[in-house]
């Protein structure tokens, strides 16, 4: 089943600047915005008071249910603003950059001996509890879950993605001792997804349990549901994590001096580009700080993440690694009431099988039936069929393939939601 497998899925492009020799750059920007993973509410019991000056890496907000689970801050700052939704809901905390002010360390003797309660506080204190992801439901996973597995994406396929290899030069070391940190966190397995080359990892790193996954170029291979789908699907009593590698690199670090990297790696494209950038930046960047230097002139839309999953957005993503500049297309001449109910569907378009569409899923399933079942809301069907083990970037690229326009993805998070609500009762 796994032979052939790095044949499967698609080669999507979308226009960008040509392509050259990218050199990356360090690029802090002034301003900075923290906020809750894309698509889950954080309720705060604690945050800074606007005007308080933090040290790069300081927690500067905390969870109401427990409150070792940190937010800190990305740079040497002055907390500007905190932004609240009903219920203390975090929409943002806006930070301003302070250069030369300190970095906080953390205290790591436990941790550093493979203590497992002492690791989990150390990194829900230090912010990178965040870079794990549970399926199914795609929540941060509570602080007590042991993961039946965890994989670990060392490749993006999506469309302009950095690659995360370009991430870890260097940090070999830290790698490996992020890597041993995970199979303190469970019991299973470590999957190490890679592109074809050397191994990333050395043979004792996670305690002896990582697993190398060779994937290829075509999207969704460099996905972790396309992965978890096939080798350790997720389920209701067997949750399966997936993280960046550069975020596994960023706990060896933190492991090894006590302080949280400072940036990431982060792609900049899109047609609306002079030039693509890769930089190295701080997480929750400020998006147009990053691209006013190589920005087009005109109406723009600044997107966190890919062509094919990024969101409108001001601040750079929790887990996003890629920024997208696309034209502004303005809406076209409104039409008139009585055409425009002509023109509106009772029902859905149909659903013509393709073979795009089963590449779209890397032929890992049956695409019909499971986009059928997620169209007529039959979960029944969709669980069998894998939904557990996938989330909104997941079926992004079908829904391209299907020129729906974001409409698998809401079908994904609403079905999802309701299972969850059940499961909850």
């Amino acid at each position: 089943m796994f032979g052939r497998v790095r044949d499967a899925g698609l080669l999507v492009r979308f226009p960008s600047p040509p392509r050259q020799a990218v050199e990356t750059s360090m690029e802090i920007t002034e301003e900075a915005g923290l906020t809750a993973p894309r698509g889950q509410e954080l309720r705060l019991g604690w945050f800074a008071e606007e005007g308080t000056s933090v040290a790069q890496g300081a927690p500067i907000a905390r969870a109401r249910d427990d409150e070792d689970f940190a937010l800190v801050a990305p740079m040497p700052a002055k907390v500007a603003r905190v932004r609240l939704q009903p219920g203390k809901r975090l929409a943002e905390v806006v930070l301003f950059a302070e250069p030369g002010a300190d970095r906080h360390r953390f205290s790591i003797k436990k941790a550093s001996k493979r203590e497992e309660d002492a690791l989990r506080r150390l990194l829900l204190n230090a912010g990178l509890w965040t870079g794990f992801r549970r399926r199914p439901f795609g929540r941060t996973p509570e602080r007590s879950e042991r993961p039946a597995a965890i994989f670990v994406m060392a490749v993006d396929s999506r469309p302009f993605a950095a690659d995360p290899i370009t991430a870890l030069a260097g940090r070999e070391e830290a790698f490996d001792r992020g890597l041993d940190a995970l199979a303190t966190l469970t019991d299973g397995s470590i999957f190490l997804c890679q592109s074809a080359g050397k191994a990333l990892a050395e043979r004792s790193a996670g305690q002896g349990r990582v697993q190398k996954i060779v994937a290829g170029r075509r999207h969704p291979q460099g996905m972790p549901g396309y992965w978890i789908h096939q080798r350790f699907p997720a389920g209701l009593d067997a949750a399966v994590w997936d993280c960046h590698a550069e975020d596994v690199a960023a706990i060896g670090e933190l492991l090894a001096d006590g302080f949280v990297p400072e940036t990431r790696l982060v792609r900049i494209s899109g047609e609306a580009l002079k030039k693509e950038r890769l930089v190295r930046t701080q997480p929750g960047a400020d998006l147009r700080g990053l691209t006013q230097s190589v920005v087009l002139a005109g109406p723009h839309r600044l997107l966190s993440g890919s062509p094919l999953d990024g969101v409108e957005a001001r601040w750079l993503g929790v887990r996003d690694r890629q920024v997208t500049v696309r034209r502004h297309n303005p809406p076209g001449p409104e039409r008139h009431w009585f055409a425009d109910a002509l023109m509106r569907r009772a029902y859905p378009k149909p659903m013509i099988p393709t073979a795009a569409l089963s590449q779209a899923f890397g032929a890992s399933l049956p695409s019909a039936a499971f986009v059928r079942a997620l169209t007529s809301g039959d979960s029944e069907v969709a669980v069998n069929l894998g939904v557990l083990s996938l989330l909104e970037e997941d079926v992004a690229l079908a829904d391209y393939v299907l020129s729906d326009k974001g409409r698998l993805p809401r079908l994904l998070r609403g079905m999802l939601d309701e299972l969850e609500k059940e499961l909850a009762k």
